[in-house]
């Protein structure tokens, strides 16, 4: 297994019609292709989403920091999105 200890990389985004660019480390890159596939849209799209999110915060972060944000947090708002779940078994 290659380790995940890697410089960023820089790639080009558009955002409504804009290019950008996002260095990410190739970790990042792939678990937001992830999921981009996961919910059917475009890195683009799902960038733009991101983005949109994040200049609606009161003290937005930089673009990248965000899409990090953004990935991390996943698991607990995929967790909170269902709390009829029961969660309390421990196993």
């Amino acid at each position: 297994m290659p380790t995940p200890y890697h410089p960023p990389v820089k790639r080009s985004v558009e955002i409504a019609g804009h290019k950008t660019s996002i260095s990410l480390e190739p970790l990042f890159w792939n678990m937001l292709r992830d999921a981009a596939m996961r919910e059917g849209v475009s890195v683009n799209a799902l960038v733009a989403r991101i983005d949109a999110e994040r200049i609606a915060c009161e003290t937005p972060p930089g673009l990248a920091g965000a899409v990090r944000i953004w990935l991390v947090a996943q698991p607990f708002v995929a967790v909170n999105a269902h709390p009829d779940i029961d969660r309390s078994s421990g196993d």
